[in-house]
């Protein structure tokens, strides 16, 4: 899909009820409500005071949240939790066709729970931003959204969530689920993975660093900051990842 597709819908203003209000949920909520969008949230931990400050509504209760007729559902959940999520998530009390997407770094994994889980009628859209709240604390202009269509009907509606993305700028790179996970497995898992190996041997800046070491000390920094449970989940829920580990590190 072009750009100018999600340009035609720029008018469109969204309530995007987000499922998992951690960090990254916070970072792309406050460009979502400068542009003008209704954001809500829920979580198993107790935002309610962070997301009053940001204008958001937040749910401790998941069933009034599928009640609340938001046009997306955002699914912001480590990759590890998310099976557990989705299957808590009562389908059954949608009150009309609702758009569903996530924002995981794996792709095929939620792809397959959510058209398991997810009512036929609904839509379902599998994306990756490519940058977090450190990359993109400047703004998003040139940062890579992957993103698959994967089931959808209601053109206007994934085009408007679409277009959060691109009218900041970022580059749009429409791909399947399987070539995210093969290219990621090859970029982000490898990257995180020797950036904790980095971490294993304990490695430190000297005073007679080379520019190469200081590129590594970097990479241990960056990699290091992210929880070990994303790194857990970029392994266990790509199967490309186990491969390329078998690959260059010997594992069985």
């Amino acid at each position: 899909m072009s750009s100018s597709s999600f340009s035609s819908t720029s008018a469109k203003k969204l309530k995007i009820g987000i499922i998992g209000f951690g960090p990254f949920a916070h970072f792309l909520a406050i460009t979502m409500i400068k542009q003008g969008h209704s954001v809500s949230a829920t979580s198993r931990s107790d935002y309610s005071q962070l997301s009053r400050s940001m204008g958001i509504s937040f749910f401790r209760d998941m069933e009034s949240f599928i009640q609340s007729e938001q046009d997306v559902f955002l699914i912001s959940t480590s990759i590890l939790s998310l099976s557990e999520v989705v299957n808590s998530i009562p389908f059954s009390c949608l009150k009309r066709p609702t758009l569903f997407a996530d924002v995981l770094s794996v792709k095929e994994h939620p792809r397959d729970i959510l058209l398991k889980a997810v009512p036929e009628e609904s839509d379902v859209l599998c994306t990756h931003p490519m940058f977090g709240p450190e990359s993109g604390k400047d703004g998003w202009k040139d940062l890579t959204f992957v993103y698959d269509r994967v089931r959808i009907r209601d053109e206007a509606i994934s085009s408007a969530f679409l277009r959060i993305f691109q009218s900041e700028g970022c580059k749009m790179l429409e791909m399947s689920c399987e070539e995210h996970d093969k290219l990621a497995a090859r970029s982000q898992f490898l990257t995180h993975t020797i950036g904790r190996i980095l971490s294993e041997m304990e490695i430190e800046s000297t005073s007679i660093d080379t520019k190469g070491f200081q590129k590594l000390v970097e990479l241990k920094a960056s990699t290091t900051k992210d929880s070990f449970d994303l790194f857990s989940g970029l392994f266990v829920h790509n199967r490309f990842a186990h491969q390329q580990a078998c690959n260059y590190f010997l594992i069985p």
